[in-house]
Order: C-alpha cells, then sequence, then structure tokens
C-alpha cells in the first residue's frame, strides 16, 4: 500500500505509522484503567483522575528531554555531526537521572497540597489520590529516563522501537493491575504499582536499545547540557501553560460534583487518545524538518508542513464525526452510573467538534518544534490561556453551564493555539529559518 503513495507521504506515514502505535498504546491503557478502576466505585474513579491529571504535568514538564532531543540528534546527524547527536542523548540521558529524582522527592513532599488544589476535598478521594500519588513518585526516575530514550530513537528516525517498548511495558502494565485490583485485591494502591513496574521495564528496554544503536549515547561535556537546559526553559513553560490548562478542567469538574468529575475523566481519557492519534503526524513533522534544516533545505522543509498539516487536518474531521457519534455508546464502558455516562456524553460531543482544531495545533507542534523555535512554542502555549480563561471562569461563577462550559473553553484554547503557531510558521517558511544549535 505505501508503494502506491507519493514518496513523501510514505517517509511520513514510515514514521508516523508506528508513532501512532507508541502514543495511542498509553492512551489506550488510560482507558482501560479508567474502566478497572470505575468498577471500583465513583471514588477510586475520581481519586483517579484527580492523580492522573497532577502526574500528566509533572510527565509534560519533562517532556522537553523527548523533544529537544529529537531535533539535536536529527540535525546533528543529518549534518554529518555523528559525534555531536551521541553528546546531545549523553545530556539527556544524565539531566533525567537527576530531574527524575527531584520530581519523586518534590512529589512526596506536595502531594497531599497538589491533590487539594486540583479540588479533591472528599476526605475518601483526597485520601485515595495521596497514597496513589506516593506510589507513581517511585517511577518518576525510570519515566524520564524512558523519555530520553526515546528521543534519542525518535531523532535517528526510528519509531517502530518506540512503539515496541510501548506496547510491551503496557501488557506488563495491565497484566499487572489485573492481578494487583482484582486478585491481590489492593485497589487504587495496585493500579499504581503496577504502572511503576512497567515504567521500570520501559527505561530498562530504550536503555538497551540506545546501547545498540548505530549513534549511541556519548558522554556530554558542558555545552551540551547546557543546551538542553536552555531548550528546557521555554519547552516546560510551555509544557506547564498546557498542563494548567488541563488541570483547570478537572479542577472545574470536580468543583461541579462527583458526577461531572467522573464524566470528565472518561472524556478526557478519550481525548488524550485522540490527541495523540493526531500527535503522530508531528513526529515525522518534527524529524524531517530538523533534517531538512540540517542539510540547509528549507524547500523540504516547506513541503512537509504543507503535507502533514493536510494529512493531520483530514485524520482530525474524521476522528472528530466519529466521536460525535459514538459519544452516547463510549461512557458505557467506562462506568454503570447513569449521571457519570450523561457527563461524559456531553463533553465528547465537544470533544469531537475540537477534532479539526486540535489537528492543526499538535502538527503545528511538531513542525515548528523541527526549527528549534522553543520560545515561539512558549508563547503561543501562554497566550492561549487568554483564550481558554472567559469560558472557564463562566463555567465557574456559573454552575448550571456544566460540563459543557469547561469543554468549550477547551475549544478556544485549541483555536488560539492553531491561529498563533500557523501564523508563525508561514513566516518561517517565507524566509531563512535560523538553523539548530
Amino acid at each position: 500500500m505505501l508503494r502506491r503513495l507519493d514518496p513523501l507521504d510514505r517517509r511520513v506515514l514510515a514514521l508516523a505509522l508506528p508513532a501512532l502505535g507508541a502514543l495511542v498504546v498509553e492512551p489506550l491503557y488510560n482507558l482501560t484503567d479508567s474502566a478497572i478502576v470505575g468498577h471500583l466505585g465513583s471514588t477510586p474513579l475520581g481519586a483517579l483522575a484527580i492523580s492522573t491529571a497532577g502526574l500528566n504535568v509533572l510527565g509534560w514538564a519533562a517532556g522537553f528531554l523527548e523533544m529537544a532531543t529529537v531535533s539535536a540528534v536529527a540535525f546533528r546527524r543529518s549534518a554529518g555531526d555523528e559525534l555531536g547527536a551521541g553528546r546531545a542523548t549523553g545530556a539527556s540521558y544524565l539531566l533525567s537521572g537527576v530531574g527524575g529524582g527531584l520530581l519523586a522527592v518534590l512529589l512526596e513532599l506536595i502531594a497531599p497540597l497538589l491533590v487539594t488544589l486540583l479540588g479533591g476535598h472528599s476526605r475518601a478521594v483526597h485520601a485515595d489520590a495521596v497514597l496513589y500519588l506516593r506510589i507513581a513518585a517511585v517511577g518518576m526516575i525510570p519515566l524520564l529516563v524512558a523519555l530520553a530514550g526515546s528521543g534519542h530513537l525518535i531523532g535517528l528516525a526510528d519509531t517502530r522501537r518506540p512503539f515496541l517498548i510501548a506496547l510491551a511495558s503496557n501488557v506488563v502494565n495491565v497484566t499487572l493491575e489485573i492481578v494487583f485490583v482484582y486478585v491481590l485485591h489492593l485497589g487504587l494502591a495496585g493500579s499504581a504499582w503496577g504502572t511503576v513496574v512497567a515504567q521500570v521495564t520501559a527505561a530498562g528496554l530504550f536503555v538497551g536499545c540506545s546501547l545498540k544503536a548505530r549513534i549511541r549515547p556519548r558522554r556530554p561535556s558542558t555545552a551540551e547540557i547546557r543546551e538542553l537546559l536552555r531548550a528546557g526553559v521555554p519547552l516546560t513553560i510551555r509544557t506547564v501553560a498546557l498542563g494548567s490548562a488541563l488541570l483547570a478542567t478537572t479542577a472545574i469538574a470536580a468543583r461541579l460534583g462527583t458526577a461531572p468529575l467522573g464524566g470528565h475523566q472518561i472524556a478526557m481519557q478519550v481525548w488524550t487518545m485522540l490527541a495523540l492519534t493526531l500527535d503522530a503526524l508531528a513526529v515525522p513533522a518534527q524529524v524531517f524538518v530538523s533534517e531538512a534544516l540540517g542539510t540547509s533545505d528549507l524547500g523540504a522543509a516547506r513541503a512537509i508542513g504543507r503535507r502533514t498539516l493536510r494529512m493531520g487536518v483530514l485524520l482530525g474531521s474524521l476522528i472528530g464525526l466519529l466521536t460525535v457519534a459514538l459519544s452516547g455508546v463510549l461512557p458505557r464502558i467506562f462506568s454503570p452510573d447513569a449521571a457519570v455516562q450523561h457527563q461524559a456524553m456531553l463533553a465528547l460531543l465537544v470533544c469531537g467538534a475540537q477534532q479539526p482544531l486540535a489537528a492543526g495545533a499538535f502538527v503545528l507542534d511538531g513542525l515548528i518544534l523541527g526549527a528549534a523555535e522553543y520560545a515561539t512554542m512558549r508563547r503561543a502555549m501562554l497566550l492561549a490561556l487568554i483564550a481558554f480563561a472567559p469560558l472557564a471562569v463562566v463555567t465557574i461563577e456559573v454552575p448550571g453551564v456544566g460540563i459543557s462550559g469547561v469543554w468549550a473553553a477547551m475549544l478556544c484554547w485549541l483555536a488560539a493555539r492553531t491561529l498563533l503557531l500557523g501564523r508563525r510558521w508561514r513566516s518561517l517558511v517565507r524566509g531563512p529559518i535560523a538553523a539548530l544549535p
């Protein structure tokens, strides 16, 4: 099938399809996790919603280890600097160990405060969420090591092995969770421990693949470490801003009541799966733009931008229609509670309408990352919060607006990101793009 396509389409899909597999595996696990925990009751499901939201922010804040490593490795490899690509990878692994340890300590200390800030005011929900977060802290180092390893392999234009590692580790996760929750009756704690073991598994596999790769990790100099940290500042601010918007949706849903919170958790897991499905096209966008800049080929960068954006909007439109069509069916899989099902359906209707805009935002993220325009990504995400805020405030002040108001605010947020990033990309491809450091 791929042989019948245009050569550029084949290149894009050869990276995008395994990347899609790797990206979808994680939200599919989260959907399974929500279904397993949801049948324990509304309290564990609410605690999982709060814990997941908090952990997502920490994981996303560390995501620069993967994002910046992909661009640095792809650019230097394309430019013929294999030693520099190996040192960039070594810097990423070094920072993953140090940063993971710091995050673990931080999470253990702030878990009760974080749960309270996210709306976990019920005593039972608060206790369960704190327990989950403190167990999850054990997995912070392997989580960050896996991000560094994934960035290395994707920068080498290898998305197949990251997919296989993601698949294997999540099979371990689901298997252990079923055993821990239903056989050993460990409840929500069993879910958390299953995730930690899976994270250790993934980290070990990524390190093993990195050590066998054609361009292996090398001892970094202070220059590579400084470069990664420089990239990390705007990318972390951008990711914290992204996470703040998503955290705000969970906090607002929590204040609307237990049923809206449960419904929001279901819809958010579906949204995450769809978002990462669309984000698969951002992977070839980033890799190929970085490679094009490594050889100073601006025409190739333009072509990649046109092709991936066109594919993304088409895919977003299709899955948006599918989400709307299934909005009345999907909630029944995750909760037997009729009130939770109704709230999830309302959220999923708006979720479906968001998907073409989401596709534009996610593909543009990849293009801008490939050009190492990290400050642009930070600025666009901060400004998008201004578009998110009005409807979010209305939903808090007028509870009758309900869960639909939360998701309409997200739609405005995605629209702003697409507009801002799109304007910057058009400006970049009309003139010279600054080379990566």
